[in-house]
Parts: C-alpha cells; structure tokens; sequence
C-alpha cells in the first residue's frame, strides 16, 4: 500500500467518525433539547421499554411498559407535576426485568390528551387514569411521586378493590405541619395574585437550575447548554403547566390526599426524602398518624426529587414492600 493510499484510509477513517461526533457537538450546542428526546428513547431502548397508546373514549394514554402480567402484582407508576413517564427509568432501571411494569404520561402531560382545566384537578385526573387502569383483571401495586402521589392516594380511595398495595413518595396533598421553602414561595405567590413567577415552571436556564436546587438535596452538575435544552423541552408546555398548577394548590385539590386517607384500605408504603423543600417530611408523620399500619422509610441526605437522587434505594424499598405483603398474605391464607 502507498504512502497516498494510507492518507486516504486516514481521512476516510477520520470523515467517518467525525460525522457522529460533530452531530453531537452540533446537537448539544445548538438543539440540546432534539439530545434530550434522543437520550430518553435510547434508555427506554436500552432497559426494554415499549411506548403504547390506550384510546377510551377518544381519550388517549400514552405510557411505556415492561414484561408481562405474572406471580407479582403489576405496576402503575405516576410520575409528578410537569414530569413524564421518562421520570421513572432511573428506578426502573434497578427493578427485576420479569416485572410488569407501567409509566403513564399523566393528563394532559407529553403524549397524553391535553382538553380541559376539569381533567387536571386531582380527582379530575383520578377519573381519567381510572378509564384506561380499570379494563385489568388483577390489582396492581400503585406508585406515585409529588402530585402523583397525591392522586394515587385519591385513586386507592375511590377504587379500593383495584389495588393491592401502594407506594406514595414525597405526595402531595398533605397538610404538613411544618413549612418548607416552596411553601414561603407559594405564600409570596398567592399574595400577588400569581403575577410572580412560579418556581417549578422555569422560562431560562438560571430558573431551571434554581428548580432543580429547590427540587433535590443531591447537586447535580448540570452544563448550561443541558439547562438550556431542558428549558426548550419545557418552554411549549408553560401555559399548560400553568393551568395545573393553579388547579392542584386550588381549593378542590391542595388537600385531596389528606381529604382522603382515611379512606384507604390498601397496605401502605410512604418513602420521604427527609431535606425536602416542596413537600415537607413532616407529612409523612401525618399519613402515620391516620393510617398506623403504613410502613415509613426516611431517606437521609436526600430532596424532593427521590426517583432522581436514590433510584437504586428506591427500587429495593418498593420491590422489599411489594414482596413482604406477598408473604403476609400468603401466611394469612395459610393459618386460616
């Protein structure tokens, strides 16, 4: 081979690697949202997560799902305010693959129908979820974070004989007795007639950052261009996230989860970070105090953002729940 034929395989071999790495420079530099979209499909891919569709009514659920109904109950996971069903792959990642596993998009967030404000209450979306969950025959095991949380707390309520046991993660919907910063904020925000700018829904990348720190204990390194793309992801959706959030602090919806707990039959689960600034830890006391027999695991060192910042711990707590009330029942069958 000549010296000239071993340039050529150079600069071949350098075009060709340096197609994929300059896309990504170009991506991550000037369409870091178009990145983010790509990375959440290539983890779904990676961890065996399908996306489906779920019409009723002309109503339309998006979720992701894995494996197949078996010996353990399935799994319905709700993910928080302004989030999506992606929310869950870091704790997903840690849970056995034979499991059947849901994340749905709530109402109106990423690929689920967006209609009207009476969709967005709690009980309003309690309904909603209630039109796509209710055509399985067995109960699920029911998982669900910040406003999640206080809708599957609702949702264990109103439709008992559908569950078999519950996860409720920092929810919301509890009085708590004491105040956390987010709480300062809301104050700040109700006496200003909602004219300030509300703090979980971010229009720049310093207000992003400043989220994610109210968000979680854990800090995260986050680069600009990433805040800039989470930012753009979000930017589209702000007056939709808007009407949320005016609908789960309004009268009918702030306390739905408390309204409700004594309601709840299904066995309990309450995982709590015990730094958390939306949601006070405090809470978990109060879900205790109404329901004794839940189990409480505080996390030390850890926000609000518990899927992000202990996945891992997060996973185990809930499989460990899931597998003992398995076993309580199955001992209970037995001595009767």
């Amino acid at each position: 081979m000549s010296d000239l034929d071993v340039v050529n395989l150079l600069v071949i071999a350098g075009g060709t690697l340096a197609i994929p790495i300059l896309a990504f420079v170009a991506s991550f530099l000037l369409w870091p949202s178009a990145l983010i979209k790509v990375y959440y499909w290539y983890w779904r891919r990676t961890l065996g997560l399908q996306v489906r569709y779920a019409d009723c009514g002309g109503y339309r659920f998006c979720y992701s799902y894995r494996g197949k109904p078996g010996l353990r109950p399935s799994i319905l996971m709700l993910h928080g305010f302004s989030a999506h069903k992606d929310t869950w792959l870091s704790v997903v990642k840690y849970l056995p693959k034979h499991l059947h596993i849901l994340c749905v998009d709530m109402p109106g967030h990423e690929g689920t129908t967006r209609t009207n404000t009476d969709d967005y209450s709690v009980q309003g979306q309690v309904r909603r979820i209630h039109q796509v969950v209710s055509k399985g025959k067995k109960p699920f095991h029911l998982v669900g974070t910040s406003m999640g949380g206080n809708v599957a707390g609702v949702y264990a309520a109103c439709y008992p004989s559908e569950i078999c046991s519950m996860t409720l993660i920092c929810p919301d919907g509890i009085k708590h007795p004491c105040e956390t910063k987010f709480d300062n904020h809301l104050q700040d925000l109700e006496h200003s007639h909602y004219s300030l700018g509300i703090p979980l829904i971010p229009t720049t990348p310093e207000e992003m950052e400043d989220m994610l720190r109210l968000c979680s204990h854990v800090r995260f390194k986050i680069p600009y261009q990433i805040l800039q793309g989470l930012v753009d992801v979000r930017l589209p959706h702000n007056e939709f996230y808007q009407e949320v959030f005016m609908e789960i602090v309004g009268e009918k919806s702030r306390y739905a989860l408390q309204d409700h707990l004594h309601l709840i039959t299904a066995p309990l689960q309450v995982i709590w970070g015990k730094q958390d600034q939306v949601v006070d830890v405090s809470g978990a006391k109060v879900v205790a105090e109404t329901l004794p027999g839940c189990r409480v695991d505080l996390l030390e060192n850890c926000g609000h953002s518990v899927v992000m910042e202990r996945p891992r711990r997060t996973a185990k707590l809930i499989l460990e729940f899931i597998i003992s009330q398995q076993d309580t029942k199955k001992s209970s069958k037995k001595s009767s």
